[in-house]
């Protein structure tokens, strides 16, 4: 269970961040972004892995660091805190109008293709960073997450509302900044970002196959 509470504690503050910073228009609103994500990563990353983030989750499944019936919980809590997150944002910041990101013809296309790329780097470098037996232990890994999300909400947010992540996609919704009739479109990208980054994950590294039994302890 408190696998799950810290699962929930770090969406939570990832979603509500978001929700803060770009329903008030804040000045490097990325650069808050990725710092929240950072310090609750090392914040939590001792207890959960510190996913925050369904389609890392969904990486970290692929990899073999977790089972599905751990990552199932992880999915539920993610969610609803990414909701919670959304609804409190909202009543924080009281923003006049939003505008939500609605994408059509060519721009769901380079949408889908923007969000899967980056959410690609995004559970590649967890993995890496975070997962690998070359360097346990190491003191970089919530630099280098966090860091990503900022690299590609500078890069490619405007193209894509830059989720790189199913909670933050749904809290956005949530919030009014994505169309709900297009949340599709985030939350397939993201799934397949972080698919393919697991499956990329083990075919350089095949030494970190880990049986199922051991995945669970």
């Amino acid at each position: 269970m408190r696998r799950y509470i810290t699962e929930f504690i770090g969406t939570f503050f990832l979603v509500f961040t978001v929700g803060t910073t770009v329903l008030g228009q804040v000045p490097l609103a990325p650069l808050a972004i990725g710092a929240t994500l950072m310090v609750m990563v090392y914040a939590g990353g001792h207890i959960s892995g510190a996913h925050y983030n369904p389609a890392v989750t969904l990486a970290v499944l692929l990899r073999g660091k977790i089972t599905g019936a751990q990552a199932v919980p992880y999915w539920i809590a993610q969610l609803l805190a990414a909701v919670v997150a959304a609804i409190l944002a909202v009543f924080v910041v009281n923003p006049a109008t939003v505008t939500a990101v609605s994408p059509s013809g060519r721009d769901i296309w380079t949408a889908l293709l923007a969000e899967a790329l980056f959410t690609f780097a995004l559970a590649y470098v967890v993995l890496n960073a975070a997962t690998s037996g070359d360097h346990p232990g190491n003191s970089f890994y919530g630099l280098a997450i966090g860091f990503t999300v900022v690299a590609g909400a500078f890069a490619v947010g405007a193209i894509s509302g830059g989720a790189f992540n199913p909670a933050v996609a749904v809290g956005a919704a949530t919030m009014g900044l994505f169309d709900w009739t297009k949340i599709w479109i985030w939350l397939l990208a993201d799934l397949a970002g972080g698919a393919l980054a697991g499956v990329t994950f083990l075919a350089l590294n095949p030494k970190e196959r880990l049986p199922l039994e051991t995945a669970a302890a």
